[in-house]
């Protein structure tokens, strides 16, 4: 069981004024908190690889391959523009150097 002495610390610390009854109650409480973290140092977890998050989480990629019919789409919007520079769209600069 902790303290009083260390639960006055812990209060102190996070800046918390605490009555005598307060300190008596909080002493109980975080007893029992520490007391159920030496029952999980007693479970063996060996053979349990580490993770970052509790699910499992993978991005799921595709195949970025440009389909015909999307070039030949792409090809006659390229066509209506006014101005085209390597297959690109030329516009006016918005941006100037000053």
């Amino acid at each position: 069981m902790i303290t009083k002495e260390e639960v006055k610390k812990v209060a102190k610390l996070a800046r918390l004024g605490l009555t005598e009854k307060e300190i008596v109650k909080y002493q109980k409480e975080l007893s029992a908190i520490l007391g159920y973290f030496e029952k999980l140092k007693e479970i063996d977890v060996s053979g349990v690889e580490p993770m970052s998050h509790s699910v499992r989480v993978e991005n799921v990629m595709r195949v970025d391959v440009a389909s015909e019919k999307r070039k030949a789409k792409s090809a006659q919007l390229t066509e209506l523009m006014p101005e085209t520079k390597n297959g690109y769209l030329k516009v006016k600069s918005i941006l100037n150097g000053h």
